[in-house]
């Protein structure tokens, strides 16, 4: 999919308005693949690099921030960052829009699973994707450190969290505090080993002041509606508290406090608050309450699900989706009756108490988060955590490699050569991800259809 045009290159960013942010955030979530790594790349080139609406600095505010809570980091910071913009409609829209385009994409393919259980196209398309994917996160473990890592402790830090996710299985959870509170000890004793000797940016080529000012610059106050305001905290959490607990009732009323659908909203509620880490930390605890304890749908079942949430845009943790359609569809099918009315609508319900939590984290800790910033307290810790995210980004794309490049134990050249192919378009072309994303998944339709005609 082609990248929209580019904004003004020179002077300040002009305003925008919420409906072209809307447009941003809808093509966002239709190309948001890579996982959390590639989608984070993909923000940042686009709304740093590229569109100029925030800098650099906040950009690293707000993810730090996310990389602290449970639930989709990628989607989180969508969210943080389109309430900045336009406040509770622009983070209500950014996250919404990250995450349906994938929730209609995985219940239009859990529908052709469940109807006839193949899926040959894909195969095709992202053999090219994959490959395009684990460039677009090395590219991001790059550009993030290139611009993060000043000092060497920072780059310490950064090694120390690429070693301790790759080499040594640390839990996730523990690597990010373990920084935090290294940055708290430094801000306190050692602030130098924090801050630079020069400034951010010198000497690259892409400094800050060969750069357009951002629409939401470093030094630019905070709007209004992005000021912390007591009474706007206990409205957003009373609205939060209903938003879960009206839908639950409601579903208890409707099939039992034990019905599928009830036990689906208190289960994936739970996913929600324990998913520290991404997906991939909480994933098993998915499988084994889906497979073992309710028996929603079969080990394979689930394996398949897997594969198709690894291989469609949105973040990873989407495949809930899936595994709510599946048990729907299978409960509805043991009873005698039509399996799709209840499967569509444990789509619904998985992933609005998955997401939702999320959604409640941000418009109520954002404000917090946005009058943190210049103090160091709260600055240091998270400009430790900003360096471990290089170490974790690399790590992730260490961990694709594997599976990317030796899939069958084998290496594949051709995937390779997508892969240096892609690197090449980004630093050389300043093809920009939307647009390495779109010519990857094309290129991979058409061998599609070549391998077809010819066989």
């Amino acid at each position: 999919m082609p990248a929209l045009p580019t904004p003004v290159t020179t002077g300040s960013v002009s305003p925008v308005s919420l409906a072209e942010a809307s447009r941003f955030w809808l093509q966002l979530g239709l190309v948001s693949f890579g996982g959390p790594a590639g989608q984070i790349a993909l923000l940042h080139r686009e709304l740093v690099d590229r569109r100029r609406w925030l800098s650099e600095r906040r950009y690293l505010h707000a993810l730090n921030y996310c990389m602290l809570l449970p639930g989709p980091e990628a989607m989180q910071l969508a969210t943080y960052l389109g309430w900045l913009m336009h406040g509770v409609p622009g983070g209500l829209i950014a996250g919404g829009l990250f995450i349906i385009p994938s929730v209609f994409v995985l219940t239009a393919l859990a529908s052709v699973y469940a109807l006839w259980g193949q899926l040959p196209l894909l195969a095709s398309v992202f053999a090219v994707l994959k490959p395009a994917v684990l460039a677009i996160v090395l590219m991001a473990a790059w550009r993030i450190g290139r611009r993060t890592l000043h000092t060497p402790l920072l780059v310490a830090l950064a090694i120390a969290g690429f070693l301790a996710l790759a080499a040594f299985k640390f839990p996730y959870p523990v690597v990010v505090i373990s920084a935090g509170l290294i940055g708290l000890g430094a801000a306190r004793w050692r602030p130098k080993l924090l801050v630079a000797s020069k400034p951010h940016g010198a000497g690259s080529s892409d400094s800050q002041q060969d750069r357009p000012g951002a629409l939401h610059d470093d030094d630019s106050a905070s709007p209004d509606h992005a000021r912390f305001s007591k009474r706007r905290l206990a409205v957003t959490l009373l609205l939060w508290a209903l938003a879960t607990l009206a839908p639950l009732a409601a579903l208890a009323s409707f099939g039992g406090w034990n019905g599928t659908l009830a036990l689906m909203a208190r289960f994936f509620t739970r996913v929600a608050l324990l998913s520290f880490g991404g997906a991939y930390a909480v994933l098993p605890y998915v499988a084994q309450g889906a497979v073992e304890q309710f028996g929603w749908l079969s080990a394979p079942q689930m394996l398949d699900g897997l594969a198709l949430g690894e291989t469609t845009p949105g973040p990873l943790i989407m495949v809930v989706a899936f595994v709510g359609f599946m048990g729907g569809w299978n409960q509805s099918l043991a009873s005698g009756s039509g399996p799709w009315p209840l499967a569509l609508a444990a789509v619904l319900v998985t992933v609005w108490f998955t997401f939702l939590p999320s959604f409640g984290f941000i418009l109520a800790g954002a404000p917090l988060v946005e009058a943190s910033r210049g103090d160091l307290r709260f600055g240091a810790p998270l400009s430790a955590i900003t360096a471990v995210v290089v170490g974790v980004i690399a790590s992730l794309a260490l961990f694709f490699a594997g599976p990317v490049l030796w899939p069958a134990g084998a290496f594949n050249p051709l995937a390779a050569l997508v892969v240096a192919v892609a690197l090449f378009a980004q630093l050389r072309l300043r093809w920009s991800v939307l647009q390495v994303i779109g010519v990857a998944a094309a290129v991979g339709a058409l061998l599609a259809g070549v391998a077809k005609l010819s066989g």
